[in-house]
């Protein structure tokens, strides 16, 4: 088990091509971090230089407190699960998962002890004596994982395990490495570009954009208190809907108005704003889409124009048309209409929506930063 630690690790390519910058991140001992973003972020090849794989342009990092840049692959104590399996076709599964060990002269009983328990833990078992070619793309995946286990290293890093799968296969092999990961007890990093991954499998999430980390937190931190639109977008499926407002300030109290539409924002809220000296002023909104209920004729809300409905089964996603927001995203669980309702949900109906400030965010438009970050 090991604590990892990047101490201002900088990646520069040929013709000075800056693929991070001054990454400064701890990793606990027994920690799972995860590190999000979209493609070209910077997240394998940070990955890839705790691997060894890369080298590190500047900076220091440490495994298990020892600065590890000029160790090799093999000297690091890691294993790591790629995204494409690897696997040796003319191999057995027992023996592509004792390949390591062989190379390391372990006796043949010890190799034994160790690909049967990596199997069992897998689920594997009855797999050992078959060839990859005979498997299916989530067993040959448990293989690869099982072929870093019975290394039984420091850190377990993982590129993208499961973006070759598809979708009911990514969902119980997210399972089985949250399972994984409680029987192992080890440290583990994860690069994914999916945000459903990064919330379901990370103890602390890594977002990236262009380089740099946008935010370091808890599943329930990046995705209460983002803290900028990036992260706001980039968290949440379907994305956090943005609409130009106007905030407007009287005395202590706040107000946010959307396409003549004002909510009072409730004290929580309102003391982060009179803290940061927030005053009247154009500002973005975000509001989730699970956060936004439709309401009656009649009632202070929004207006707007349904695009599209798509039948999710347990809920609607409605995208919808609202003032200068041309596409905003409302989830309504079908559990709460009633068959007439739901068939006036169509393209082209007019409905009207509204939100509750305890779930709102608020941007400065020019530095993109939330004006509630504490």
């Amino acid at each position: 088990m090991a604590e990892v630690k990047l101490t201002n690790i900088k990646k520069i390519y040929d013709h000075n091509v800056v693929a991070v910058h001054d990454f400064n991140l701890t990793i606990h001992d027994k920690e799972f971090v995860v590190f999000v973003g979209p493609s070209g972020c910077g997240k394998s090849t940070t990955l890839r230089m705790i691997a060894g794989l890369e080298d590190i342009s500047e900076g220091t990092l440490e495994i298990d407190g020892e600065v590890v840049n000029d160790l090799q692959p093999k000297d690091r104590d890691i294993a790591m699960v790629f995204q494409n399996y690897a696997l040796y076709p003319h191999m057995t599964v027992f023996d592509n998962i004792a390949f390591s060990l062989r190379l390391k002269k372990t006796p043949e009983d010890e190799v034994y002890e160790r690909v049967t328990r990596a199997a069992e833990i897998l689920g594997i078992t009855e797999y050992l004596m078959r060839k990859p070619r005979a498997l299916s793309g989530g067993q040959r995946q448990r293989v690869a994982i099982g072929r870093a286990i019975v290394r039984d290293p420091k850190v377990f890093l993982m590129d993208e395990p499961l973006s070759n799968l598809d979708a009911k296969l990514r969902n119980q092999m997210r399972a089985e490495i949250i399972l994984l990961r409680q029987k192992m007890n080890t440290t583990f990093v994860y690069v994914t570009h999916d945000q459903t991954e990064a919330m379901t499998l990370g103890d602390r999430i890594v977002i990236m954009q262009n380089g740099y980390i946008e935010q370091v937190g808890t599943p329930g931190e990046v995705f209460d208190r983002p803290r900028n639109l990036f992260v706001a977008g980039f968290i949440g499926s379907p994305q956090m809907n943005f609409f130009p407002a106007r905030l407007n300030r009287a005395g202590d109290r706040y107000t946010v108005e959307v396409n003549g539409h004002t909510v009072e924002l409730e004290e929580e809220r309102a003391a982060l704003l009179r803290k940061h000296g927030a005053g009247s002023a154009e500002v973005i909104l975000g509001v989730r889409p699970e956060h936004l209920t439709l309401c009656d004729d009649g009632e202070d809300s929004l207006d707007g124009e349904i695009l599209v409905n798509e039948m999710m089964g347990s809920e609607l996603h409605l995208h919808v048309r609202s003032g200068e927001s041309k596409n905003v995203i409302l989830r309504v669980p079908t559990i709460d209409l009633s068959p007439e309702k739901r068939d006036r949900l169509v393209s082209g109906a007019h409905i009207r929506f509204t939100f509750s400030s305890k779930v709102t965010q608020i941007f400065d438009p020019k530095t993109e930063k939330s004006l509630l970050w504490d």
